[in-house]
């Protein structure tokens, strides 16, 4: 996740756009790049995710994002786990299976430990998600 995104030389992507790369083709130990997911067809979507919680000061649990598409396939991503703040920003890069063309909508989960008061609330002051290389949002 430290190279992303790219810049236009330093990152070589294999397939359809490693014609962007003239001179790192010349390279003989060049090393590309290709993100994969887990099931068919294997495509999978770099998104740089960052999330602002806003609610109880601090508490433990899990905040998680599901990906919903246009065909009604859903996909669950771990955001970040155990002690939670609203003074932090939680940033992770995904690899996401699901196209950001035929993403349908983006759910924010957060699941409180067994120890979290019943009355405790935390949610999402601001989700910002940018998707590929060229930061379209």
């Amino acid at each position: 996740g430290d190279c992303f995104p790219c810049s236009q030389e330093e990152c070589p992507v294999m397939g359809h756009y490693a014609d962007r790369f003239p001179k790192k083709l010349e390279r003989v130990d060049q090393k590309y790049f290709l993100n994969t997911a887990a099931d068919p067809p294997f495509a999978s979507w770099r998104q740089k995710v960052l999330i602002k919680l806003s609610g109880v000061k601090k508490m433990r649990g899990d905040i998680n994002l599901v990906f919903h598409d246009t065909e009604g396939h859903t996909k669950e991503y771990e955001i970040a786990s155990g002690v939670l703040s609203q003074d932090q920003v939680y940033r992770k890069y995904l690899d996401v299976g699901i196209n950001p063309k035929n993403t349908k909508k983006i759910e924010f989960l957060w699941n409180k430990t067994v120890f979290t008061l019943l009355w405790a609330r935390l949610g999402a002051e601001t989700v910002n998600i940018t998707h590929g290389e060229d930061g379209r949002r």
